[in-house]
């Protein structure tokens, strides 16, 4: 192989390895077997088991934070609900790692590696805001509602990765929902947010997430 294609062959065994163990469980002997080469060689093309987890990083940061792109056509809630189906889609198939990169260790301490994880974050947050239609920059209160709901987003993938006691759907819709209620404390004290919202609901289906969460606390509140 040439040189960057040898890298790249590395890079995808190493993150196929970081996606079913913790980073810190995996050796560059084990990284070497799986490739195919020796371990040697490994340190030929990276010199350290951190620089070719950063490297799988910076491959799986990039596929992460693509998932946040969503078409601006529909009602706000379908298109969440598919960013939010792409988002698991991606936390189901890299568990261990997403587990280890986001709650933290030795392997995934370096600023690099923090660095990777706040542009995915900030590349959500982009994403997400540019669907709300904000002319301008957005106000304090609405980029307030959006990083704290990546916040819980990420809190509620990694428990449901600890014994997936709830059906991911479930999970999915509630965290589409989540963000209509965030959105709605906010408006309660906020009149632009009051606008916005006013807004996203009334393009929404009688069947859609926010339609249903307007619905069920009406009930529950008699």
């Amino acid at each position: 192989m040439g040189v960057e294609e040898r890298r790249q062959q590395l890079i995808g065994v190493a993150l196929d390895l970081f996606s079913r163990r913790s980073p810190d469980e995996v050796s560059i002997d084990e990284i070497a077997t799986a490739a195919g080469i020796s371990r040697p060689l490994v340190y030929h093309y990276f010199p350290g088991k951190l620089s070719l987890y950063e490297a799988a990083l910076r491959r799986a940061s990039d596929d992460l934070a693509g998932r946040f792109t969503e078409p601006h056509e529909g009602p706000l809630g379908a298109r969440l609900l598919r960013v939010m189906g792409r988002f698991f889609d991606f936390v189901e198939e890299h568990g261990p790692g997403f587990s280890a990169l986001m709650r933290g260790g030795p392997a995934v301490g370096s600023s690099t590696t923090n660095a990777l994880v706040d542009s995915v974050r900030q590349a959500a947050y982009v994403q997400i805001v540019a669907h709300l239609d904000t002319a301008g920059p957005p106000p304090p209160r609405l980029e307030l509602v959006v990083r704290s709901w990546i916040s819980l987003a990420e809190a509620t993938a990694l428990l449901w990765l600890d014994g997936r006691r709830i059906p991911r759907t479930e999970l999915e819709y509630q965290l589409v929902q989540d963000f209509g209620a965030l959105a709605a404390v906010s408006a309660a004290h906020d009149e632009e947010m009051g606008a916005l919202l006013r807004r996203v609901i009334a393009a929404e289906p009688a069947d859609g997430p926010f339609a249903d969460l307007v619905g069920r606390l009406a009930a529950l509140v008699g």
